[in-house]
């Protein structure tokens, strides 16, 4: 094992705290807009499937033992176990699925395909699934205020994790 692959998931963890400080509140959720998801995407674009998971493991270990990395710099269990805490979860998943689907061919069409997969769907279902749990609001109306109005601006994500994520891959740092 050689250090790049050790220090790789670790900036990638450090990128995703770092986006975790830009928040946009929403009125109508208890979950804010965040710049986090891009650093799973990236996670997922540029490392293989267990640095990806590796990133975001560490990410969300931190996180739950007290640093404050998560939204808005907030940390600890009861974080997790809040509102937001399943879209958290859903980050190590997400970027390893992201980079499984991926594949190394180089094909756009299953790189967006990956980070839309990964990026969207493996994040919003386990976090749409625990806030309809933890709010105690139906799993139409979680997905209503917990998943519906990020979609877009996930989107615009992906296009700037794939756009970003190629340019990465092909620095010499690797």
């Amino acid at each position: 094992m050689k250090a790049i692959d050790i220090v790789r998931p670790a900036l990638l963890a450090a990128l995703t705290a770092a986006l975790a400080y830009i928040i946009i509140p929403l009125p109508f959720s208890p979950v804010p807009v965040t710049l986090q998801t891009l650093g799973v995407m990236l996670a997922g674009v540029v490392l293989t499937p267990h640095q990806a998971a590796l990133a975001m493991g560490v990410y969300v270990l931190l996180g739950a033992i007290g640093a404050p990395i998560f939204s808005g710099g907030t940390a600890g269990l009861g974080t997790l176990l809040g509102p937001a805490g399943g879209y958290l979860v859903g980050f190590v998943p997400g970027a390893a699925l992201i980079a499984i689907i991926r594949g190394n061919d180089g094909r756009i069409t299953r790189l967006t395909t990956a980070v839309i997969t990964g990026g969207l769907l493996a994040i919003y279902l386990p976090g749409t699934l625990w806030l309809s749990y933890v709010t105690g609001m139906g799993f139409t109306a979680a997905l209503t205020v917990g998943t519906l109005p990020y979609i877009p601006g996930d989107l615009l994500k992906a296009l700037a994790a794939i756009a970003l994520g190629n340019r990465l891959k092909h620095t010499r740092f690797r």
